[in-house]
């Protein structure tokens, strides 16, 4: 019988704060049942194992991100939009360091959870980059853009990987403001050629 008050979402919950404390790789049963009290036999009766617990704290995470990250752009537009999002996303991202990390994969094949829940995130940035007139495949192109430059840059930033003097808040602004930039042309540049010899 699990014990009183141990339920799933406590686990999870429970595993998600151990992950930024600690680190996702970590993250192992023996010391989340120390956690929360209990024998490791327990926790089978709510997860299925660390990778079924790293599936539900990437879930978790991404439906929480998805929400920051939705409230952070209501009522915003094109480089306002794109400013408060990027924003949310950088202090979502350092506050929560291994729940970031673990949502960092792509949903496994027929997992409608793990599915619905990335495909939100990506909703509120397609919905932002609609401000710049973008759809179809050049919305897609600019969602892998703002994407690949927010998690570069805190991936660094928390990694301790900005060593040099120059304020990091101010560079953060200014990658931001230049993908504005970038953003409010985008559909007008020409493809580039895939031969790079």
């Amino acid at each position: 019988m699990p014990r009183a008050g141990l339920t799933k979402a406590r686990v999870v919950e429970e595993a998600g704060r151990m992950a930024d404390e600690e680190g996702l790789p970590r993250l192992t049963l023996a010391a989340l049942a120390g956690r929360l009290g209990v024998r490791q036999p327990s926790l089978y009766k709510h997860v299925d194992g660390v990778s079924a617990l790293q599936r539900s704290i990437a879930v978790q995470a991404k439906n929480e991100l998805g929400g920051v990250l939705g409230r952070a752009a209501i009522g915003r537009s094109r480089g306002d939009a794109i400013m408060s999002l990027a924003l949310a996303y950088r202090a979502w991202a350092l506050l929560h360091p291994g729940r970031y990390s673990a949502m960092q994969r792509a949903p496994a094949a027929k997992d409608a959870d793990d599915e619905d829940a990335s495909r939100a995130i990506v909703q509120v940035i397609l919905d932002v980059l609609a401000g710049f007139d973008l759809q179809d495949d050049d919305a897609i192109d600019a969602a892998r853009a703002l994407r690949s430059a927010l998690h570069g840059f805190v991936t660094l930033e928390s990694g301790g990987g900005f060593g040099l003097p120059a304020d990091v808040d101010r560079s953060f602004d200014r990658l931001v403001r230049g993908l504005v930039r970038a953003f409010s042309g985008w559909a007008e540049e020409p493809a580039v050629s895939r031969n790079l010899t």
